[in-house]
């Protein structure tokens, strides 16, 4: 992968923080620096980048762990250009591979997806992970130079993320910011409120109540693990068929009612905002559908939603 920058201004720059300002980290720099002709200021190896110098940095191809085994079935694509892969990801599908699952992750798939596209570049950079049975837009870096810039917007909390989601139980406030810190159980596999644990801010509107339960538009301002779920859990909301977490599991929904439906953030690349959407899967389509609520005016409403 080739990418190439002018020094616009009047005077000379170091090579090395020239590219730390078009978002190559000190890391990747001295890895660039080791291999011959992947760092050329006008066509040469250089220390200086000259006033209007044109620089040129080739990153050599990451052909992948040969440990990731290739998955060819097919993912849902919303949106895929050189440098990101936004993934309507389903229910069920881990995001990376680990103890559980080493070979039909969404991480084997999209090996499998680029494979079979002749790419250059095997080894997908998942930037917004989602739980296994989480549903929605996974944002996926292409390059290394994307995956770096990603981390920043990360670090910025510039890459929004919301959720539709379903709750047990009504009364809750039409808008409200939980901030409650949470930690590992010491017992489970859940994550608890508790006074030591780290930061954890989610936010949510109120879209609608029914049968006693309540649809939300949910945003993360933190990207803790289980974040959304062990929130509602200790406000005594779990989601609907959130099993670790307690939640009914009587209604139909063989998993939790948490779908990644919204997903925005500025493209350093073209300085344009991305604003992504995620088709509900079935089972929630259906979910509703049974329920007599319209997934069309629930995803208007979603949109519409405004902060207080």
């Amino acid at each position: 992968m080739k990418f190439t920058w002018v020094n616009t201004t009047d005077e000379s720059i170091s090579t090395k923080r020239f590219l730390n300002q078009q978002g190559i980290s000190h890391r990747m720099y001295a890895e660039l620096k080791g291999i011959s002709g992947a760092i050329l200021v006008n066509g040469k190896q250089r220390a200086e980048v000259p006033a209007n110098a044109k620089v040129q940095v080739n990153f050599p191809a990451e052909t992948g762990d040969p440990e990731v085994t290739v998955d060819t079935t097919p993912i849902q694509v919303i949106l895929e250009n050189y440098n990101w892969l936004v993934v309507n990801k389903a229910a069920g599908v881990s995001s990376v591979p680990g103890p559980s699952d080493r070979q039909t992750t969404l991480v084997n798939k999209i090996k499998g997806h680029w494979q079979k596209a002749c790419s250059q570049d095997l080894v997908p950079h998942i930037i917004t992970r989602l739980d296994r049975d989480t549903s929605g837009a996974v944002l996926v870096a292409h390059n290394r130079l994307a995956n770096s810039l990603a981390n920043q917007l990360q670090e910025n909390h510039q890459i929004q993320k919301q959720y539709l989601a379903v709750v047990s139980g009504t009364g809750l406030s039409d808008h409200e910011v939980i901030d409650l810190p949470l930690a590992k159980s010491p017992t489970g596999y859940d994550q608890l409120v508790t006074s030591d644990g780290k930061k954890a801010v989610t936010e949510y509107w109120k879209l609608a109540e029914f049968n006693g339960n309540t649809v939300l538009k949910v945003q993360l301002h933190t990207g803790r693990t289980h974040q959304i779920r062990a929130h509602f859990r200790h406000l005594g909301h779990p989601l609907i068929g959130d099993e670790l977490y307690h939640g009914p599991l009587d209604q139909g929904l063989t998993r939790q009612a948490l779908h990644a439906l919204a997903l925005q953030f500025m493209d350093p690349f073209t300085n344009q905002i991305q604003k992504i959407t995620a088709d509900l899967p079935a089972d929630l389509t259906n979910y509703f559908e049974h329920n007599h609520l319209s997934v069309s005016d629930l995803v208007i409403r979603f949109i519409d939603s405004q902060e207080e």
